[in-house]
């Protein structure tokens, strides 16, 4: 029975592309839309992989000059050819889209769709610096030496690399969430003096068909431009998972072949073009596409000496009470904790002091007009309340008290690591049969 709707919707598209060809757009566009709701449900039914393809390619045309016609109906375009406002002068506004071998307007609406494209990409560029430098990045001296290897040296010290010396063209960093993947590529924004382009799969994907390669074509295209440039794709993996899984969609494959035509660079001088790519699921990874990447660099989670660094970098010139042999006694005391674990922890530990100044009943004064809360046998404690203060306009002069050990210790005692065991395991397999520690 399906065989009809294909049928009813080959005559209706005849009907259309005559009455299009005639200029009478008006009867041309009913036309094209019951054609393409009998394509669609004949789609329903088609089970032919091949034929469905080939289905899905017309639809598409067809779609797109339906709303072409519907554009030019919209500016008041749609009689005949003598027609005023219409016919040919309607179409001169809004040209029917050529195929690869169209001839006449076509070019120009190509130069068009690609500074379409291009304008997209363009909000993917950092120009404003993160303000994170590698100091900032606590440990990791594997991974970040390997960075500047690639990102710094070639650009500051270009003789080094002459003969057969070249700079790292694909990085690959992968592991468990929240140890710093994202954090080091901000590092990379920073310090490099580059054109950083920071990609997500929303950027490079696109409903109309053809287009996300197009886009891929694009970027890698912007970046040899604005060379030396950085391109950081994070969680890769929702681009380019392995090819011929059951779920993979046809517009899905297209744009796994053309990012590996462009990494592959194969035409192009790519020397200046860095590729940096983050993510969570490293086994996800087509074989080709990791394969790309010169270097895959485990980033694993944060030794009790990094995660004392970061309590100190996280904390930053918040006052506080804390020595030396407290932040390390924080660095033992957090095994298993990845480095948003311990930022999450800070920021949680932040907040006890405000708290406190909210419950506080006594509060004392310090250095000469401030408020802050204290116990009832402090020398000078007044027996008041936040709110008392506040009614009597001195808001602006209440201080909570520094950050103390007992702060960390209270909220460590109800938080727990977020990466478990088994997740460790996959990427310390991995790391073993593809990778290196960072």
């Amino acid at each position: 029975m399906y065989s009809n709707f294909k049928e009813q919707a080959i005559e209706y598209v005849k009907q259309a592309v005559q009455e299009d060809n005639a200029g009478n757009y008006v009867k041309a566009f009913p036309l094209y839309m019951n054609a393409l709701e009998y394509f669609k449900t004949h789609l329903k039914y088609e089970k032919n992989p091949k034929i469905k393809e080939a289905i899905t390619a017309k639809f598409t045309e067809y779609l797109r000059r339906a709303e072409e016609i519907r554009a030019v109906l919209d500016e008041g375009g749609g009689g005949p050819p003598g027609a005023p406002n219409g016919g040919d002068a309607a179409v001169a506004t809004r040209p029917k889209t050529k195929g690869k071998d169209g001839g006449g307007d076509g070019a120009g609406g190509d130069d068009s769709d690609q500074s379409k494209l291009r304008a997209g990409l363009n909000s993917a560029i950092i120009t404003e610096k993160p303000n994170i430098k590698w100091n900032d990045v606590a440990g990791l001296e594997s991974a970040k030496q390997a960075l500047q290897e690639a990102v710094i040296l070639p650009v500051k010290f270009p003789q080094f690399f002459t003969g057969k010396r070249r700079p790292w063209r694909a990085f690959l960093l992968y592991g468990p969430p929240g140890t710093g993947k994202s954090y080091l590529a901000k590092a990379v924004a920073t310090e490099a003096d580059s054109t950083f382009f920071s990609i997500s799969s929303s950027d490079l994907v696109s409903k109309w068909m053809g287009e996300s390669e197009k886009l891929v074509a694009n970027l890698f295209q912007m970046a040899r431009e604005n060379a030396p440039s950085i391109i950081f794709i994070d969680e890769i993996d929702s681009l380019c998972g392995t090819r011929g899984e059951g779920n993979e969609s046809e517009a899905s494959r297209r744009i796994k072949t053309e990012l590996l035509v462009q990494m592959q660079g194969v035409g192009h001088n790519d020397d200046k073009v860095l590729v940096l790519a983050a993510t969570n699921t490293p086994y996800a990874l087509d074989q080709a596409v990791r394969r790309r990447f010169d270097k895959r660099i485990y980033i694993p989670l944060p030794d009790a000496k990094a995660r004392q660094h970061m309590f100190k970098v996280h904390l930053g010139d918040t006052p506080h009470s804390l020595s030396e042999s407290d932040f390390e006694v924080l660095g033992r005391r957090t095994e298993g904790f990845s480095g948003s674990d311990v930022a999450v922890c800070v920021k949680d530990v932040l907040f006890e002091p405000v708290r406190k100044t909210q419950d506080a009943m006594y509060f004392f004064k310090i250095d000469g007009d401030m408020w802050m809360p204290c116990g009832p046998k402090q020398p000078g404690a007044v027996q008041t309340t936040m709110q008392d203060l506040a009614s009597k306009g001195l808001a602006s002069q209440i201080l909570p008290p520094p950050i103390s050990k007992n702060d960390f210790e209270k909220v460590l005692a109800r938080q727990r690591p977020t990466v478990g065991k088994k997740d460790l395991e996959v990427h310390e397999k991995f790391t073993k049969e593809f990778g290196e520690e960072g």
